[in-house]
This record gives C-alpha cells, sequence and structure tokens, in this order.
C-alpha cells in the first residue's frame, strides 16, 4: 500500500493508544535521561520505535561517538534544547519545535543539553542498536 489508491491493502500493525499515566518514564540507555516507551513497536510488529527522552538532569559529559543500527532516527525537541556534532563537520544546536533526521550508521556524539530537555524519538525500524565509535577523521 503506498497511499495513492483508495481500498489498498492494510499494513499489518495494530491501533496503540499510549497514555501518558500508563506509560511511566524508566531508565535506558543513558543515565541522565529517563524513557517513555510509546507502544509503537509493538503496534507495528518491530517495524518502528517511539519513545519520549526526559532528562533527569543535563548533560554532565558527551555521550561520545556512535552510531545506531537502524534505517533512520528522527528526533522532535520537544523541550529545552540538545546539541550534536555529526561524521560531516556540522554542529547543531536543536531547540523546541526543531526536528532532525539521523541516518542510520551516521557517526554522531551528543555533547550538550537543558536542564529540562525533552525529545520524541522514532526510529525505523523499531530495534535500535547503539554501538561506540572512534570520532571520524575529520573530527580527530
Amino acid at each position: 500500500m503506498d497511499g495513492s489508491t483508495a481500498g489498498g491493502a492494510r499494513p499489518a500493525m495494530a491501533l496503540k493508544i499510549a497514555r501518558k499515566s500508563e506509560q511511566p518514564l524508566v531508565g535506558g540507555r543513558r543515565k541522565f535521561f529517563r524513557y517513555r516507551d510509546l507502544g509503537v513497536a509493538e503496534a507495528t510488529g518491530g517495524a518502528m520505535r517511539a519513545q519520549v527522552m526526559q532528562a533527569i538532569t543535563g548533560m554532565t559529559e558527551p555521550t561520545g561517538w556512535h552510531v545506531h543500527h537502524c534505517q533512520a532516527q528522527f528526533i522532535y525537541v520537544l523541550k529545552g534544547w540538545v546539541e550534536l556534532e555529526f561524521e560531516d563537520g556540522s554542529r547543531h544546536r536543536m531547540e523546541a519545535g526543531d526536528a532532525g533526521l539521523i541516518p542510520g550508521e551516521m557517526k554522531h556524539n551528543e555533547i550538550g543539553t537543558s536542564d529540562d530537555v525533552e525529545i520524541l524519538e522514532l526510529s525505523i525500524p523499531g530495534p535500535m542498536g547503539t554501538t561506540p565509535c572512534e570520532p571520524p577523521q575529520s573530527m580527530v
């Protein structure tokens, strides 16, 4: 189904409503964030994942260079700001209302956040591994 034709086959996905009151914030891959799973991975059979990341405190140190094993990671800043640097040499401070699509396997480093940052993060497919890596040659 490409969305252009009425009556096309519905993809194998389920309706999922994730209520904030029923989805607690829990620890996760970064010690300075809490995470709220939004149930999208289960509803899509792993085709996509969605979560909210909320600061416990601002970052005390950069995450270090890393890659995510997925096709793409999408972030939308809901509150506060996050600063990231990328393998192409660019550096971006993203504030509330800003969004970014990070291609899978692209080296990047989170270098700072506000104390109140909150981010909606999506990944395709749902399972998204993270592996530390060396900084790109342009950053050495």
